[in-house]
């Protein structure tokens, strides 16, 4: 997959670069909002309905443009950008503050390891799958769940769909 992360610490993209490209994985860094933008719309088709990158992971507390603002910007250009905030912000906070791009987005809280980030990364078909059993995806994801509700929640339909059948 094709990465791209915005995030100030240095320490902390380095090791993310390390393990992604560990496990296959194309990644661009960038340590500020409008670094971040220009590196992403300089790999920006209008022409094309593909996004740059597979995902976009975001710190929300940024120099210059924060996170929100960048996610706003991808978003209105590319509202079909999959985009992850990687945050130790408040998580209440930053729920009501995603709430305002009307986009769904993915939240994971700092701190958490690097096999869950890429657990998360690699996870681009829990959607797919929930549709396949009918799952109202739109009210679903209104619910604003966590990566791990949503795997839960598809684990719990697929058991439920094989006790129907």
């Amino acid at each position: 997959m094709k990465i791209l992360i915005v995030e100030d610490e240095i320490d902390l993209l380095e090791e993310y670069k390390i393990f992604l490209e560990s496990n296959n994985h194309a990644v661009t860094l960038e340590m500020n909002g409008e670094s971040g933008l220009k590196t992403y719309f300089s790999n920006f088709d209008s022409n094309s309905e593909s996004t740059p990158y597979d995902i976009v992971i975001l710190d929300y507390q940024l120099s210059g443009k924060n996170g929100m603002q960048v996610a706003s910007e991808i978003l209105a250009k590319c509202p079909n950008q999959r985009i992850l905030f990687a945050s130790a912000y408040v998580e209440d906070t930053l729920k009501e503050s995603i709430k305002t791009l009307k986009q769904i987005v993915e939240l994971l809280q700092k701190p958490f390891g690097l096999q869950k980030l890429l657990n998360v990364i690699e996870d681009t078909t829990t959607y797919d799958e929930l549709a396949k059993l009918n799952v109202d995806i739109k009210n679903l994801k209104e619910l604003e769940p966590t990566h791990a509700q949503i795997s839960t929640y598809l684990e719990i339909m697929k058991k439920l769909h094989d006790k129907l059948e």
